[in-house]
Parts: structure tokens; C-alpha cells; sequence
């Protein structure tokens, strides 16, 4: 099934070059916005193409979460909010497809313009915008909760809050943001922000962790919760939006209950006793033999596997380059190369999975591992060729081990590297210069038994280089506040990235803020190689430029020898109760944010 999503990705991502302006370019109200060309469904569309409009409403679902929580404010670094409580309750002035690169249509806003460079953009709220207690959506609340997110929100809203030159009311119902930056993707990226009711923040402290939820216009409110055990969402009757055909099809359950466990152990349990209704499995070599089970025998259970077709994005091992054991792009390589990923894969997947070759692989967006840059790659890496590290330019490409245990090979070149850079054995140690020696520690979240795994195998490794790991697990919250504050050697690393990478990118790879609490550079890199590309992504209307400068990007950041690399899945495996359905068209996105719970039903 991919094989046949695949081609569809290009038709989607590379529109003809005489419709790339066409459309939601233009200077007139449109029902929607393309990243690239126009939106895909027309004006009068009743529904989006992968739901089952005619979905029955009812029911309930019980996911599992791992960890806990102790907020219930999504929008600020401060505490860890419950899972899915801001898509649940909250609206951004437009939705996103999730069967389309970067393609928004209105929500809370009856349409959208802008004007054919996207030096701006102006919103025009629906009459009928209701929050969750009945009081209507106002322009005020539209640049309160711009401004708030942008100046006491995560580090995420800052980027584009910045490059905004001016925010005004232009009517009853209309506002419109100026820019101060050539940046093509801001109207579609303030079109997903979330918006807040500003009454029921007044005399108070936004940026300060609390159990209210906020005030949203989402299809749910908050019914009950018990702090770090279970959070309830119940569907609001009174749901202002649940007419519009963006929404005809979501949301269909009464009922959307999370409960938290110590760990994804305890969490299976849960599903096989009936506590949770459906269960992600993460890994193959459990799906393959651990669902042999009563329910699943009887038919209670169902085993489903969702495709995709987005970028495998990057999972490993991530290393503080903060820290000057790691500011050695020698260092970095030769903790890849002493990874032995067939080893590892065999050992804990069963060989089942595909290793992440690149940020962007898995996608047309993707290097091409091994290669050297040719063609606009080259042209727009070429002014930094003084500070790219080598095989940015002659081509990179992750080792490969026999995937016998010793691995010689692979030790033998990271020994060398660990040379180069002024590491030495003495006794079984290795040592630097001042004779301290190589001695870190892998951070990790308790409940991550994979990555545990993982990381005993290769702390294995690298005690036969003479180094020292020390693995430490602690509770989600103390997680949160050391990988916040950037208090790690090494740390598990997760970063999903769409088919459509945009001003998020500066938030991942920008030096700005990368010491500021909160900051999603982990690596701490500082690369204006990565940044240009950036830029010229967000400045380009040509999507082959686009795509040139992405794969630019992904070059940067593969060869930055950042992170140590394990697999990724090209298919998601949900086991669940055989009553829980979901739409036989499935979006190119996949199981992404926007599928599960979003349009599944219960039928009995």
C-alpha cells in the first residue's frame, strides 16, 4: 500500500508550475490555503475525503498514555499537560487536512486572504463561533491569544509572533496580520494557532501551571480527571461547529477517556483485561507474538495496520553538543559507528523495521544517502562549503554492521575517530588529554523499555572503547524539567516532520533560544548553513526550489552526526475492540494527529 500512496505524494507536492500562485495566493477571501497551488476540495465541500461522513455518533474509547500529568494548560513550558486536551477542547482559526502536504480550510474562520507575495494575512471569523460556555468568539480574543501565545506560551509560538509587524481588527469580525519577514508558510501557521477565551485569563498568570483548563471551542470539554490517572473528555451537545463540513464525520464519540500507566507494560495489561479499548503497538516483534490472546482469538480484538506516506523523521539517541565530550563532530561520528543498529533492530524488533537513513527519508524530501549533493542542492550549500562537516557536500550514509556482536568494524572506526580527536586508552580507559575520562550519562523516561534496551546493548559496546555509560530513568516530570533544561549527556529524541516542514524547523535547528528552557534544539546545534536553508524554504514559491532546499537541509543535519539513528515504522499497528471503526480511505498522513480518535466511530 504504500507503494501505490507514494506517487500520490509527488502529484501533491509538485503542482504544475502555473498553478503554483493560483488561488489562495491571491488578494480575495478563499475557503482555504495551499501551502503550494489550491486547496484540493472546493468551496462547497461536504466533508473531508478520508472520513465517513455518515459516522454514527456514540460510544466510547479508553486510550493509554504512559507517565502522568500535573496541568492541564497545553501552552506553556511550565508543568506536563494531559494528553490531547488542547485538539480536544481547542480551535485554531483554521483546520488541517491530513490528506494534503500543508493544506488548511476554515474552522473558526469563514475564510481566509492574503496577498500574492504573503506579506499578510486577514481572517474573517464566522458569525456563529461559540466557546464551550456560550460566549462568542471574538476579534479581541483572536489577538489576545496571539500575543499571549507569542510572549509567554512554549518557546514554539515565538518564532512567528516575531514576525509580526502589526495585528489589527479590520472589521466586526475580521483581522489581519502584517509581516516583517519574507516567510510564505506564516498565514498557514497562524491559521493553526490556538484560540483562547482572554476573560478567563484576566487579573491572572498565563505562563503559571494549573488544573483549569482553558476555555476553548473545541468539540469536548473536560468532564472529570484525577491529576496523573485518567483524564475524561465528554462531547459538548452544545458544540457550535459540529455542523460544518470540515467537522462532518469527526469526533464521534461521546466519550474520549485517557488513563495513564507506570509503563507500556502495565498499559498492554490494561488493554487485554478490557480497561483500554485500543492499544498503538510501537513494536513489531510484540505485535508478531504477544497478541495470541483470548479476545483477539475470539474476534473481540481486532489487529489493524495503518500506512503512511510521510518522512520517517528522527528517533535515537540524541547528544548534547552543549556538553564538550560532544562538540566534536569526530566524537559524534564515532558514537554512531559504535552503535550497532542490525544488532540492536534484530535484538528488539526482530529485524522488522527500516532504519532512519536521513531526517526526510522515506519521503521525495529525503537525501539521497551516500550521494554527493548535485544541482540546486549544491548550488545553495556551496556559499557555507568552509563550514559544512564532511559528507555534507560528497554524500553521508550511516554505517552498516554485520550484525554480529563484536563488531569489530564498526569499533575499529570509532577508535580511529576517538584518536583523531585526542582520546586515548590508558588501562581500559579512555582518556583525554588531561587524563579525565570518557564518562556520560543516557537520560531516560521511565516506561521507555525499548529504548532501555537499546541503550544496555549499547552501553556494551562502548565499554570495550574504554567508556563509561550510565544509564539513568526517572519519572515523566523529572524528565520534562532535565530535558527542559537541557541537564542531559544523551537522551532518547523523537522528531516527527511532515511532508510540508516550515517554520517549525527554526524551532528544532535555529541557534536562537537554544539555551532558553523549554527549546526544542536538544542538540544545542548552531548551523547558519541549516538556518539559510531554512529561510529559503519559507521564502521560495517554487516547489522544486522547495524541495531542493529541504533536501539541502537534510543533508546539514544527517551529516551533524547529531543524533544515533535507530528505525522508524512505515506502518502504524493498532489493536482494538472490534465495535471501534475507521474510514476504509485512508490520508496520506496516515495514523498522524487528526485520525485516531478523530474519525473513528463506535458501531455496535
Amino acid at each position: 500500500m504504500i507503494h501505490r500512496i507514494r506517487p500520490l505524494l509527488r502529484l501533491l507536492l509538485i503542482p504544475a508550475s502555473l498553478a503554483v500562485m493560483a488561488g489562495s495566493a491571491t488578494a480575495a477571501p478563499q475557503h482555504g490555503i495551499a501551502m503550494y497551488g489550491e486547496p484540493k476540495l472546493p468551496p462547497d465541500f461536504v466533508s473531508l475525503p478520508y472520513v465517513n461522513p455518515d459516522a454514527p455518533k456514540g460510544g466510547r474509547i479508553v486510550l493509554g498514555e504512559t507517565g502522568g500529568f500535573d496541568s492541564l494548560n497545553p501552552y506553556i513550558v511550565k508543568g506536563r499537560a494531559a494528553a490531547s486536551l488542547g485538539p480536544m477542547t481547542v480551535e485554531s482559526l483554521m483546520g488541517r487536512s491530513i490528506d494534503e502536504p500543508f493544506t488548511l480550510y476554515g474552522l473558526l474562520a469563514e475564510s481566509v486572504e492574503t496577498d500574492a507575495a504573503r506579506t499578510w494575512v486577514e481572517f474573517t471569523l464566522r458569525e456563529g463561533a461559540r466557546f464551550s460556555d456560550g460566549s462568542p468568539v471574538t476579534v479581541e480574543d483572536v489577538l489576545w491569544s496571539f500575543e499571549t501565545l507569542g510572549t509567554k506560551g512554549m518557546p514554539r509560538y515565538w518564532v512567528a509572533w516575531k514576525k509580526i509587524a502589526k495585528a489589527e481588527q479590520t472589521g466586526p469580525r475580521s483581522v489581519r496580520f502584517t509581516f516583517n519577514t519574507e516567510d510564505r508558510e506564516l498565514p498557514l501557521v497562524l491559521g493553526l494557532r490556538p484560540i483562547l477565551k482572554k476573560a478567563q485569563w484576566e487579573g491572572r498568570d498565563f505562563a503559571a501551571s494549573g488544573f483549569e483548563a482553558p476555555i476553548g471551542s473545541g468539540p469536548y470539554v473536560v468532564e472529570s480527571f484525577e491529576p496523573g490517572r485518567v483524564i475524561r473528555y465528554r462531547r459538548n451537545p452544545h458544540w457550535w461547529g459540529k455542523d460544518l463540513p470540515f467537522n462532518r464525520g469527526q469526533y464521534n464519540f461521546d466519550e474520549v477517556v485517557i488513563e495513564y500507566f507506570g509503563d507500556g507494560g502495565v498499559a498492554f495489561e490494561a488493554f487485554k483485561s478490557g480497561t483500554l479499548t485500543s492499544f498503538r503497538e510501537t513494536n513489531p516483534a510484540k505485535w508478531a507474538v504477544n497478541y495470541d490472546f483470548p479476545a483477539v482469538r475470539s474476534g473481540e480484538i481486532v489487529r489493524s495496520e495503518i500506512p503512511h506516506g510521510r518522512p520517517s523523521g528522527m528517533e535515537g539517541l540524541v547528544m548534547n553538543t552543549r556538553r564538550p565530550i560532544f562538540a566534536d563532530w569526530r566524537v559524534r561520528e564515532a558514537m554512531i559507528r559504535a552503535f550497532n543498529f542490525e544488532l540492536v533492530n534484530t535484538t528488539l524488533t526482530g529485524g522488522a523495521e527500516p532504519r532512519i537513513r536521513s531526517y526526510f527519508s522515506n519521503s521525495d524530501l529525503g537525501m539521497e544517502p551516500g550521494k554527493p549533493a548535485e544541482g540546486r542542492e549544491r548550488a545553495l550549500l556551496a556559499p557555507f562549503a568552509a563550514e559544512l562537516l564532511p559528507g555534507t557536500l560528497e554524500g553521508y550514509a550511516l554505517p552498516v554492521s554485520d550484525g554480529s556482536e563484536s563488531n569489530r568494524k564498526g569499533l575499529r572506526a570509532a577508535a580511529k575517530l576517538l584518536a583523531e580527536a585526542g582520546w586515548q586508552v590508558e588501562d581500559g580507559v579512555l582518556k583525554d588529554g588531561k587524563g579525565q575520562p570518557f564518562a556520560f550519562e543516557i537520560l531516560l523516561q521511565q516506561g521507555s523499555d525499548t529504548m532501555l534496551s537499546a541503550a544496555n546493548i549499547y552501553r556494551q559496546a562502548l565499554a570495550r572503547l574504554g567508556i563509561s555509560v550510565r544509564i539513568t530513568t526517572v519519572d515523566p516530570a523529572q524528565f520534562k524539567q532535565r530535558v527542559d533544561g537541557q541537564d542531559f549527556d544523551m537522551t532518547h529524541f523523537i522528531r516527527s516532520l511532515t511532508l510540508s516542514p516550515g517554520n517549525e524547523q527554526l524551532l528544532y535547528w535555529s541557534a536562537e533560544g537554544k539555551d532558553v528552557p523549554g527549546s526544542r534544539n536538544l542538540m544545542g546545534m548552531d548551523s547558519p548553513a541549516a538556518e539559510a536553508m531554512i529561510r529559503h524554504m519559507l521564502a521560495t514559491s517554487d516547489p522544486e526550489e522547495f524541495r531542493a532546499s529541504v533536501r539541502a537541509l537534510d543533508r546539514i543535519l544527517t551529516a551533524g552526526r547529531y543524533v544515533v539513528p535507530i528505525w522508524y515504522s512505515d506502518v502504524s499497528r493498532l489493536a482494538h475492540d472490534r465495535h471501534l471503526r475507521y474510514p476504509a480511505k485512508l490520508p496520506i498522513y496516515g495514523d498522524w494527529p487528526g485520525f485516531l480518535p478523530d474519525v473513528w466511530w463506535h458501531e455496535d
